[in-house]
């Protein structure tokens, strides 16, 4: 019932612009406007009109009084005033009782026979401006979940924004780290004052420049590809140098030597006894704090945007032993070279 009530007031509401009691309280309060009306009028008639007129000087003869005089001789009836104004207060009571009672009775009967909707009706009335409203259609409003969705894509494009812009400087950091390799040489001038010949040139060899020894980078296939030229270049050098082709021969020529001490180094590997490195032994306390503390320092660098890849990408550590090990097999290879080189020729 209070529901069907809320409803009807709320659609009557809508419909009027303004509340059905607040009609009603309009129509009372008019009427007692007109009341205070009627009674200040009856009030002035009354104060205007001569106290005789009234009756007040029949009154003084029955109560065999005297009234009073002025100067003109007028007489003065003072309780006459009190009088008119006592009865005027008491008529308006009256009145705004007599007012109260009948229109609370119009105020019920409105509310339940004029101002009012069906209970069943009032699920089906539809108001003049919601006559083009679709109440299926979705609402073009954001929802919560909307925004936070929107927010946690701003925030990642934000992230991958300022990743990308870090590693674009690091590339450009790098081509310009290669570009100056493959960039000649300045010349090089041993007298920094030469004298002027006779004939005022200056000679040749003054102003010629020194190749980089990685120039020889920026003439292959690929680097005509990419791009990758040097930015100035004599027009032609006395010595043609190929060290590409030089460090391949020799490359190529060392793999037989390669092949053998493999082929003897074998048999002694498989000789030595498993290697500690292997074993599933737990850690002990220093190495697990020390595992854990390189493991929270790599994440905080991470998070802080530090290249950590850089340092992967040159291998791991070389301990003392083995790089013995190795230094002894070079050795042992360029030997070896030198024999067969003295054996060719």
């Amino acid at each position: 019932m209070v529901d069907s009530k809320h409803m009807t007031t709320s659609l009557l509401t809508e419909h009027f612009r303004y509340t059905p009691i607040t009609l009603l309280d309009d129509i009372i309060n008019t009427v007692n406007e007109l009341i205070y009306r009627a009674v200040n009028a009856v009030e002035e008639g009354l104060l205007s009109a001569p106290p005789a007129v009234l009756g007040f000087q029949q009154k003084a003869r029955d109560e065999n009084r005297v009234p009073e005089a002025d100067s003109d001789g007028t007489e003065l009836y003072p309780e006459a005033k009190a009088e008119i104004e006592e009865g005027a207060h008491q008529l308006e009571t009256l009145l705004e009782a007599t007012v109260d009672r009948n229109f609370d009775k119009l105020e019920i009967w409105a509310l339940r026979n004029v101002l009012t909707v069906p209970d069943e009706l009032a699920p089906w009335v539809r108001l003049e401006h919601y006559q083009s409203h679709d109440p299926n259609a979705q609402s073009d409003t954001p929802t919560a979940e909307a925004i936070y969705l929107l927010r946690r894509k701003l925030n990642e494009t934000q992230k991958l924004n300022a990743a990308l812009t870090a590693e674009s400087q690091r590339n450009t950091l790098i081509i310009s780290q290669l570009r100056a390799l493959l960039t000649p040489s300045p010349p090089q001038n041993p007298h920094p004052k030469p004298e002027s010949s006779p004939s005022g040139t200056v000679p040749l060899n003054d102003t010629t420049t020194n190749p980089h020894p990685f120039a020889f980078l920026s003439t292959t296939p690929s680097a005509r590809t990419l791009g990758l030229t040097t930015t100035s270049a004599p027009a032609s050098t006395p010595n043609n140098h190929h060290p590409l082709t030089t460090n391949t021969t020799f490359a190529l020529s060392q793999l037989p030597a390669l092949r053998s001490l493999l082929a003897q180094l074998q048999p002694k590997l498989a000789s030595l006894p498993a290697s500690s490195a292997h074993t599933s032994e737990p850690l002990g306390l220093a190495e697990q704090r020390k595992v854990y503390v390189e493991g929270r320092t790599r994440r905080l660098l991470e998070e802080r945007g530090a290249d950590l890849q850089a340092g992967e990408r040159t291998g791991r550590r070389v301990g003392g032993e083995e790089l013995a090990g190795l230094e002894g097999v070079v050795g042992e290879m360029v030997r070896r070279g030198e024999g067969n080189e003295e054996m060719g020729e």
